[in-house]
């Protein structure tokens, strides 16, 4: 079984990730890496070029292939616009949504130009967050809270979670 992290950009999945795949014994996958090595270029790169519906398609075919268990598979926040893609990663283990709210993803986020947010132009930030927080919630098997809480702290909040 793999631990599938999902939530919104700056949650803490990559470094989550990679705390949580060590303390599991799993191999750590960031499907963000993924999506860079199969496109030759960075996430605000291939946005720019494909724009967002290219960028969610890649994103949907990269994750629909991933295949690993006893992996910590760490998303992009985009993820969720996916439906083959969620559908697949959620065979392969546990869909754990790190939820943060809204004025902690904010401060966290900073400038995100260079970070491959992807929004649909003439949002806002408050827009996107609103549109991509009942999707979380509809594919996650746990929620963890993550605000305001040191890395070892959510690191244990999320392996209490799954030993329920």
């Amino acid at each position: 079984m793999s631990v599938i992290l999902i939530g919104m950009p700056s949650c803490g999945k990559s470094t989550l990730g990679v705390l949580l795949a060590k303390q599991l014994g799993y191999r750590f996958i960031d499907s963000d890496l993924l999506i860079q090595e199969s496109e030759g270029k960075l996430l605000h790169e291939i946005i720019a070029e494909k724009g967002k519906n290219g960028f969610i398609s890649i994103e949907e075919r990269v994750n629909a292939a991933i295949a690993e268990n006893n992996a910590v598979i760490a998303t992009g926040g985009s993820v969720i616009y996916g439906e083959r893609a969620m559908e697949n990663l959620k065979k392969l283990g546990k869909i754990v949504y790190l939820e943060l709210s809204y004025d902690e993803m904010c401060s966290r986020l900073g400038d995100y130009s260079h970070r491959g947010v992807v929004m649909r132009s003439g949002t806002t930030l408050a827009d996107m967050y609103a549109e991509r927080k009942p999707l979380y919630e509809k594919y996650a098997d746990i929620t963890v809270r993550v605000c305001n809480a040191d890395l070892t702290e959510n690191v244990s909040k999320i392996c209490a979670a799954l030993a329920k």
